[in-house]
C-alpha cells in the first residue's frame, strides 16, 4: 500500500494540508501522509463518507462496532475536538499526536486527566474514577469484585488527593501521574514513531479492501 501524495491531499479539499498538520504536531509530513491511509481505511469501514463515526472508531479499536464501553466513548469524545459527533482527518492527527513517543509527558498527563474528568468539571471525582476503572477493567476482560474496585479508588485518592477535598485537581493529578508512570503506559503507541516503516495493520479490522479505497 503506497502513501497518499501531497497532490492527492490538495484534491481532497475537506482534508487539511499535511505540511500544516506536521508543523502543529510531532509527525513529519511523510508520517502524516501515512496516517491518512489509516484514517481512510477506518473512515470507510462502515459509512464511507471520509469521516470517522463512533461505530467505525469502536470497530477499529475493539473489532466490534456495537460494543458499548465508556473508555471507547471517552477516547472518541476527546478526539472529536469540534464536538460534532465525527472525527475528521485534522482531529485524527492532532489527537493521535498525544500518543506519539516523543510527545512531552505533560501533554500525555493532561490528556489522561481529561479522560478521567467525565463531566468536564476540571476535577476527577470518586464516582468518575470508579466508572473509568470499571470500564478499563471490562475492556481488559478483568473481573474484580466491587470491593476490589473500591480499594483501587480508595488508594488512588489516598495518594493523589493531597488536600483531602474529595476530588483530584490537575496539579494533584500531575504529581500523582509523575510518581506512577504505569498510569500512562497506554498513552504511548510506539509504532507512531515509525509509521512510515511499519504500517499499523494490527489496528485495522475494517474489512475494506485496499482496492475499494
Amino acid at each position: 500500500m503506497g502513501c497518499i501524495s501531497s497532490k492527492q491531499f490538495k484534491r481532497a479539499a475537506e482534508h487539511e494540508d499535511p505540511a500544516i498538520l506536521a508543523k502543529e504536531t510531532t509527525f513529519s509530513v511523510s508520517e502524516v501522509e501515512a496516517l491518512y491511509e489509516l484514517f481512510k481505511k477506518i473512515s470507510h469501514s462502515i459509512f464511507k463518507d471520509g469521516l470517522i463515526h463512533k461505530e467505525e472508531f469502536q470497530l477499529a479499536l475493539f473489532r466490534n462496532s456495537k460494543k458499548k464501553n465508556l473508555f471507547a466513548d471517552r477516547i472518541f469524545d476527546l478526539f472529536d475536538l469540534k464536538r460534532n459527533g465525527v472525527i475528521d482527518f485534522g482531529e485524527f492527527v492532532r489527537s493521535l499526536n498525544i500518543f506519539h513517543p516523543e510527545t512531552p509527558l505533560a501533554e500525555k498527563i493532561a490528556f489522561a486527566f481529561r479522560l478521567y474528568d467525565l463531566r468536564g468539571t476540571g476535577y476527577i471525582e470518586r464516582e468518575e474514577l470508579y466508572e473509568m476503572v470499571l470500564a478499563i477493567l471490562n475492556e481488559s476482560d478483568l473481573l474484580l469484585s466491587d470491593d476490589a474496585v473500591e480499594q483501587i479508588v480508595d488508594q488512588t485518592f489516598k495518594q493523589a488527593d493531597l488536600n483531602s477535598d474529595g476530588k483530584i485537581d490537575p496539579d494533584e493529578w500531575k504529581a500523582f501521574a509523575s510518581k506512577n508512570p504505569a498510569l500512562l503506559k497506554n498513552m504511548t503507541l510506539p509504532y507512531l514513531k515509525d509509521i512510515t516503516m511499519a504500517f499499523p495493520s494490527f489496528v485495522l479490522n475494517s474489512g475494506v479492501d485496499d482496492e475499494e479505497l
